[in-house]
């Protein structure tokens, strides 16, 4: 029987193109084997496959009318599992693969009271009994379980632990796993962009500082997974934010000059999108 490595060696020969990595240089130091998967594989097919080596399930899932992406982190021993950033309209969706993976949903779990779209959370908890809804205590909105800085979901030997991230809202938290390889920041840090900060309390000092504080203090090579994508990009890292995102290199008053300007239009669902957020998702379900 093959191990996760060893499909990941097999991925990697099949996808390697002539003249890039050659296949017999995946069979040297893990270290090395590493470095050459992340230059030679598509960055999600690299991610997943990685996250299996360490027993990690992992699956990042998109809904394309607001852009928005959900993830589902299993522990492949136990099946326990969490999902970040849910949405109604692929609530089914979600529980129809958490069922073919064979998990058990511990936890749906809320970056922040969202305005473009309607969390799935409280549709899960009807269709998965026993998963339990959970978001920042400072969104306002109602959970089972309310979490702040610090504060850890944990599901079989993995967990996230919450960093306070707030400037899109009072409430963003973003989600580091306790091996500080992989985060889920929200709207708070986007691939080249970050969250708005013209509504429900947002402030660009407080996100410039939170991103900078909170998120870009983690390890370079950190893999940063956002709440939205508007371009087909799906994975950065904390080195390349750090050095390549065209607001968040700039200094605070460079930076709060740009989001006082942005004149972004009202997102088209706010209107029914928070009251229902703010009530787990079930006003309209």
């Amino acid at each position: 029987m093959m191990t996760p490595w060893g499909s990941l060696r097999l991925l990697a020969a099949r996808t390697v193109s002539a003249g890039a990595i050659a296949s017999r240089s995946l069979a040297i130091s893990k270290p090395f084997q590493m470095q050459a998967l992340a230059a030679a594989l598509p960055s999600q097919t690299y991610c997943t496959a990685v996250a299996q080596i360490n027993g990690l399930v992992f699956r990042q899932l998109f809904e394309p009318v607001s852009c928005t992406y959900t993830y589902l982190l299993g522990d492949a021993e136990t099946k326990e599992a969490v999902l970040i950033d849910p949405v109604l309209e692929t609530a089914n969706r979600d529980v129809k693969l958490i069922n073919e993976l064979g998990l058990q949903l511990k936890f749906a779990v809320n970056t922040h009271c969202h305005a473009d779209h309607i969390t799935g959370t409280g549709l899960l908890k009807k269709l998965l009994p026993g998963c339990k809804s959970v978001i920042s205590v400072h969104s306002g909105a109602s959970a089972d379980v309310h979490i702040d800085e610090g504060g850890v979901v944990k599901f079989g030997k993995f967990a996230l632990e919450a960093k306070s991230t707030p400037g899109h809202t009072n409430g963003c938290l973003t989600y580091v796993l306790n091996n500080r390889t992989m985060a889920f920041t929200g709207d708070a840090l986007l691939i080249r962009g970050c969250g708005r900060t013209d509504f429900q309390q947002g402030c660009p000092k407080t996100l410039y500082q939170s991103v900078h504080k909170k998120i870009f203090t983690l390890p370079n090579s950190c893999l940063l997974y956002p709440g939205h994508d508007y371009t087909g990009q799906t994975v950065t890292t904390v080195e390349e934010e750090k050095s390549l995102n065209p607001r968040l290199t700039k200094t605070l008053e460079e930076f709060e000059s740009i989001m006082n300007n942005l004149n972004l239009p009202r997102p088209k669902q706010i209107d029914f999108a928070v009251p229902a957020n703010l009530k787990c998702g079930v006003q309209d379900v």
